[in-house]
């Protein structure tokens, strides 16, 4: 269990989270290295990306559990 535990929070990248890892969200670093690897990777390959990029924009609020009387859709659903 705790292996597991170790590599959800660490390793494994979270798309309601913005494809960071929940220690990098706790941290602070959420989507500063992704963001920027992506963009020097679509300069050097304009063509690969012929529509939107992804949202790099920090996710808001999330819980693992929301309670029901929560009412902001992007809360309640974000886990």
């Amino acid at each position: 269990m705790k292996f597991f535990a170790s590599w959800y929070n660490g390793q494994h990248l979270h798309s309601a989270i913005r494809f960071v890892t929940p220690d990098a969200r706790h941290a602070g670093l959420a989507n500063r290295a992704s963001a920027s690897h992506y963009a020097i990777a679509r300069a050097q390959n304009l063509q690969r990306w012929s529509g939107k990029t992804r949202n790099w924009q920090p996710a808001g609020p999330v819980w693992l559990k929301p309670e029901t009387e929560i009412g902001a859709p992007e809360i309640r659903d974000a886990a």
